[in-house]
């Protein structure tokens, strides 16, 4: 596809940019290399997250049509993608609700535990786990109810925790995820198909790997729970400072010939996107796959080099582009009783820190926008940032730094019509920024 001229349509271009990233992510394009042949016995097919949809049509289009496969993929809501004409249905895909588990969920990973047992060292289960399966593959630990684990997943979320720390407690407070799920499947092979969506691309953070050894322990569950003063039930917290809800260890003998293989990460994604600049006449620099801190905090030194490059050629010249990835926090700022929730999510509150410390920059266009379409818990994927972005706001009579105290990026740039929709993309390697500086 033709890319739109970034001095006439730079929004346009951005989105370019963006479709680039998200399509270099898609299952179908990165799945074949890494399936196995089929067993001598059966075929299993379980998996999780927001990419489940997507992973498991790739590999019922992929797999002999003459040899069995069967099994159970959890995936979001309103992320199965459309079946494609003549595509044979081998795998269920159900959906359950993310970032907050539901009931649904629950029933989804009982069912995928069940599914794993009884299997035989002639069996092969094929493992498909893309990000958001930590919420979507639900199954609280001994002694705690879906009531409970839903409210310790809405503190994480609110905390300002990063994902490794969330997914520690996470792996410490469930009986699937942690490695549990390879456990359930034993003795048959195992081989994990993985999208990375986090900083690093560590596989026993994905999704808070259901089959993956994990080298975090309960005291460390233990100190995060601490550090964000989030509070589980005494019998929990009494089972974790114990060590009984430990989580398989790197060797035990129980992983000994399972594979592993990332089909597509952030950094591939970024490469895609810096080729479509480059392809568009313009220089690429990608400063990192694995930025993390507070959105608009990384939003506000993203501003400061893009002033840079725009007033004094340093250290990029312009015109270029200028991408990162990773994955940001938001820390949820407590509200007056009674006073609105903000709506929004990483990509937006990077948006709102970037405009605000852009401080209407001339030649400065940027995007940022969720990889699998959804920021947060909103319709949107993102926002976009113009030089005339803050002009615009105050002539509406809304002030950036208002809409920062309350988490509120959502309602600031769905006012300037400056959200980035585009719906479920069907895949998820985390945050995609880009900077376009003429």
């Amino acid at each position: 596809m033709t890319a739109p001229d970034p001095r006439t349509a730079p929004r346009a271009f951005l989105e370019h940019l963006y479709r680039a990233a998200v399509h270099r992510a898609l299952p179908l394009h990165n799945t074949a290399p890494f399936l196995p042949p089929p067993p001598r016995g059966r075929t299993l097919v379980l998996g999780a997250g927001k990419a489940g949809g997507a992973m498991a049509q790739a590999v019922e289009a992929l797999w002999p049509q003459d040899a069995a496969l069967s099994g159970l993929v959890v995936t979001r809501y309103q992320h199965t993608p459309p079946r494609p004409a003549g595509l044979r249905e081998r795998i269920e895909v159900v959906e359950a609700a993310h970032p907050v588990p539901d009931a649904a969920g629950l029933r989804a990973a009982e069912r995928i535990l069940e599914l794993a047992h009884g299997l035989t060292p002639d069996d092969l289960v094929l493992c498909l786990i893309s990000g958001g399966g930590s919420a979507l593959l639900t199954l609280p630990a001994e002694g705690l109810g879906l009531q409970e684990k839903q409210r310790i997943n809405r503190e994480l979320l609110d905390s300002g925790a990063n994902i490794t720390e969330m997914n520690c407690v996470r792996k410490h407070l469930s009986r699937i995820k942690g490695g549990r799920l390879a456990a359930a499947c034993a003795p048959a092979q195992v081989v994990t198909l993985t999208i990375s969506d986090v900083p690093g691309d560590d596989p026993s953070v994905i999704a808070s790997g259901p089959t993956v050894a994990d080298a975090t322990t309960c005291a460390d569950a233990v100190a995060i729970l601490r550090r964000y003063a989030i509070e589980v039930p005494a019998r929990v917290m009494a089972l974790l400072e114990q060590g009984a809800l430990e989580t398989p260890k790197p060797g035990d003998p129980m992983f000994a010939g399972h594979q592993l293989h990332m089909i597509a990460t952030p950094q591939q994604s970024l490469e895609a996107a810096a080729a479509a600049a480059r392809a568009a006449g313009l220089d690429a620099h990608i400063l990192s796959d694995e930025m993390e801190g507070e959105s608009r905090e990384v939003g506000k030194v993203h501003a400061a080099l893009a002033r840079a490059v725009a007033l004094r050629g340093q250290p990029f010249r312009r015109p270029c582009v200028i991408l990162s990835g990773g994955e940001t926090t938001v820390t949820v700022r407590k509200q007056a009783e009674g006073a609105p929730r903000g709506r929004g999510g990483r990509a937006g509150e990077f948006c709102l820190g970037l405009a605000q410390a852009l401080h209407g920059q001339p030649g400065v266009w940027a995007l940022a926008a969720d990889t699998d379409g959804i920021d947060g818990m909103e319709d949107n994927a993102g926002a976009f940032v113009g030089p005339d972005t803050l002009q615009r706001a105050v002539a509406q009579g809304m002030k950036v730094d208002a809409f920062l105290s309350r988490n509120d990026a959502y309602g600031y740039f769905s006012a300037l019509g400056d959200l980035v929709v585009t719906g479920p993309t069907h895949t998820n390697v985390n945050d995609f920024r880009a900077m376009l500086v003429l």
